[in-house]
């Protein structure tokens, strides 16, 4: 198995059907790549729909895995436990791919780099281009050719997706079920220092992300719990920093970003 796609989802809707079609027309073939969809923290009339689609769709090779236990973290988690692929990514189930995705990263690919793709970013409910900071990384780094963690391709690793990296990086590593927000940046900054190259792909192998109210990305949150949870993470960075082989520079801008955040939460005056 050349590839494992990791697919958590939570009380899918409509758009999960439109990511699992976008997997289906990939020009790679099916045999080729596995998918690990984690349905988590919910039952039904969701499996049962998850089963129908998949019925309709042989071809697809899926690895069904449901848990009554919630939380991202713990699905992305079961499906690293059970994947077999030389490596992997993640997708978020209300995000989709282009055809040449995978056989675009895949032919970049090796075992000591990441391959990031185009970020697309766009509103629920249309498919029109929106402006996003990763498309301005993405062409900033193609650009001046930024391909180590030093440089401005840092950006790109505040989460999984969108990237091809190998499946050896992970090691004994997971995400974090501790955290309900920052683990994604935990993790990919756990296994940073296997990383010694990044190289991307041309703009016709896209990462097509949806941005959708009341979603786990666009919901906010309790100053209080924001600063908390700040806090927590340095003190997690520090942790990981102390104990491996990491990038001091992509440590510093870690620490700076946790930092910015307990700046930028907002205050309320007390009564």
């Amino acid at each position: 198995m050349k590839l494992s796609v990791i697919l958590p989802t939570y009380k899918p809707q409509n758009y999960l059907w439109k990511c699992l079609d976008s997997l289906d027309k990939q020009t790679m073939a099916h045999d080729e790549f596995e998918i690990l969809l984690v349905l988590n923290g919910c039952t039904e009339p969701y499996l049962s729909e998850i089963k129908l689609y998949l019925s309709k769709h042989p071809d697809l090779n899926v690895n069904l895995i449901h848990t009554e236990q919630g939380g991202v973290s713990n699905a992305r988690n079961l499906a690293i436990d059970l994947m077999s692929g030389d490596f992997f990514t993640c997708v978020d189930d209300d995000d989709y791919l282009s055809p040449s995705c995978f056989e675009e990263m895949l032919k970049l690919a090796d075992n000591e780099t990441v391959v990031e793709c185009y970020p697309y970013a766009f509103k629920d409910g249309s498919d029109e281009q929106i402006s996003y900071g990763l498309t301005n990384v993405y062409d900033y780094c193609v650009k001046h050719n930024c391909n180590n963690l030093n440089s401005t391709a840092r950006k790109f690793f505040s989460g999984p997706w969108m990237k091809l990296i190998p499946t050896h990086f992970i090691g004994d590593r997971r995400f974090d079920v501790n955290f309900k927000n920052g683990e994604d940046s935990l993790f990919m900054f756990s296994i940073s220092d296997k990383i010694k190259k990044i190289v991307y792909t041309s703009k016709n192998a896209v990462y097509y992300r949806r941005f959708r109210e009341n979603s786990a990305v666009t919901k906010k949150r309790g100053t209080i719990d924001r600063i908390v949870n700040n806090l927590r993470s340095i003190k997690a960075y520090s942790k990981m920093f102390c104990k491996g082989n990491y990038s001091f520079y992509f440590f510093l801008s870690r620490i700076a970003a946790e930092i910015r955040g307990i700046a930028m939460a907002p205050i309320k005056s007390r009564k």
